[in-house]
């Protein structure tokens, strides 16, 4: 008597488990960076303010209300700068934290003496005042741009635009320019009208660079 061998299935394989994927977490800066990059926004920040002084344009944020007011009453643009920043300063205390606010203190308080020194390294009698407006506010937005990745800013509405970006998710840089956009218009009863004109432009390529790199989720370091 033979038996019928039979062949036994094969046991039903399972396709390994895919490892869900990791939120990817950022490296902070060490002190030495924050430091620099601290430095380095308020130098730029300084040299944009610096080029929209000498083309007498205005620009958004309270470096635009500052600039108004240094224009009507001949203040000195550093002093009048800072001062005009102190309430932003309390509101940045109470809502963005003591480290924040400290860091945009010094970073406000460098900017304010940088933006006075500035006419001093430089010359800009020579400068074509369409460059000096547009350069000058590309150069503010990314010297602002280098505070916010450090946890700084220049204070004032930038504080504010941040807060906002936070809580309900509007990204800084549309915030920024749609009250930059009402500062430079109250220009007109200062500055003449084809500045504000070229101011106006001006503020849009500064909240373009906040708008287009400044995104939630997009730069991870800390």
């Amino acid at each position: 008597m033979t038996g019928v061998l039979t062949a036994t299935p094969p046991a039903p394989t399972t396709a390994p488990a895919r490892a869900e994927p990791q939120a990817a977490v950022g490296q902070p800066h060490t002190a030495f960076e924050d430091v620099f990059g601290m430095a380095t926004g308020a130098i730029v920040v300084s040299l944009g303010l610096c080029l929209l002084r000498s083309g007498h344009a205005v620009t958004g944020g309270t470096a635009g209300i500052a600039l108004l007011l240094s224009y009507a009453t001949h203040l000195a643009f550093g002093g009048v700068y800072f001062v005009v920043n102190l309430p932003f300063l309390v509101l940045a205390y109470f809502k963005k934290g003591r480290s924040f606010t400290a860091r945009t203190l010094i970073a406000v308080a460098a900017v304010s003496a940088l933006t006075a020194l500035q006419p001093y390294a430089i010359s800009t009698s020579h400068l074509n005042p369409v460059y000096a407006v547009l350069l000058g506010n590309l150069l503010a937005g990314i010297g602002m741009l280098i505070l916010f990745r450090h946890d700084s800013s220049v204070g004032g509405l930038n504080t504010v635009a941040l807060i906002v970006q936070e809580r309900f998710g509007v990204q800084a840089g549309w915030v920024q320019m749609t009250s930059d956009l009402c500062i430079i218009l109250l220009a007109l009863t200062v500055v003449p009208a084809h500045i504000v004109a070229l101011s106006v432009a001006g503020a849009v390529l500064l909240n373009l660079v906040l708008a287009i790199n400044h995104r939630p989720g997009r730069y991870l370091a800390i």
